[in-house]
């Protein structure tokens, strides 16, 4: 398994995150993994065998690209054989507005957009193993998008906040860092995004305790709550199963026990 991960340009620091690549084979049969919620939206380009989701209670077939939106929930993806993966993780308050696409909720989004013709290009950048030159390519396309949309200041003022807060901020703190009322703020950050300031951060925060439990298993979930801004150690655990499914001493369990096994299937989508 390979992975790694790439900074944009500063032109679109304000909109994606990073880049990443990832590299795995799954052998002949076919195998699932899981991808769990965090606070971004992800633009993913896939290459090699056919991939599905299953969410809903049902398997969809997933086209390449398509965007992975904010999730509630973890959703399992299956594919088999040489997988690989080029994407691009976007703060989902500025991702529509570059795109020209309407928000919404669901899982997986399949949009049509001029980044979409990428698709046969970079499958040969990636044949060839010029990971660099595929990751140039879709850069050329965001930036010509970008040039084209004017930044929400207010947007980027409370997304910047979120960020440096870890998601831990009260909206009420959050529409003063964006110089904003509460209604004004969550008026807008619905429109962009389809989620409440309150919505995307919590999965902002519960990414931060994901992250930590998945790479310092034994860290004291007391301390951790307190670390991260939850009333107290009952709170994380609440919010902790709403997005993973399992409580925070649960998921500790299973990456104590199966940490190398699943480190490959979980690296792709986990931020620091």
């Amino acid at each position: 398994m390979l992975h790694r991960e790439f900074d944009p340009p500063d032109r679109l620091r304000d909109v994606i995150k990073c880049f990443w690549y990832n590299r795995r084979d799954f052998g002949k049969r076919e195998s699932s993994f899981e991808v769990m919620p965090d606070g971004y939206a992800e633009i993913v380009f896939h290459f090699g065998s056919a991939c599905t989701i299953e969410y809903s209670g049902a398997s969809h077939a997933l086209p390449s690209p398509f965007m992975m939106g904010l999730l509630n929930q973890p959703v399992l993806l299956s594919t088999k054989g040489v997988f690989e993966v080029v994407g691009i993780r976007c703060y989902p308050w500025t991702v529509f507005d570059l795109l020209d696409l309407p928000s919404g909720r669901d899982a997986v989004h399949l949009f049509e957009h001029p980044i979409a013709l990428l698709q046969p290009v970079l499958q040969g950048c990636i044949q060839a193993g010029h990971i660099d030159e595929a990751l140039a390519r879709v850069e050329q396309v965001l930036l010509a998008a970008r040039s084209r949309v004017a930044a929400d200041s207010m947007l980027n003022k409370a997304g910047a906040a979120m960020r440096d807060a870890h998601g831990s901020l009260p909206v009420s703190e959050v529409a003063t860092a964006a110089y904003a009322t509460v209604r004004t703020l969550e008026r807008k950050f619905k429109q962009s995004s389809g989620y409440t300031v309150k919505n995307v951060s919590g999965l902002m925060r519960f990414e931060q305790a994901r992250n930590r439990l998945w790479l310092h298993p034994k860290t004291s979930l007391a301390a951790l709550a307190h670390e991260l801004g939850y009333t107290d150690q009952p709170h994380l655990s609440r919010e902790f199963k709403r997005y993973s499914g399992v409580s925070p001493a649960a998921f500790a369990r299973k990456a104590t026990m199966r940490q190398e096994v699943l480190a490959g299937e979980f690296v792709a989508f986990l931020q620091s």
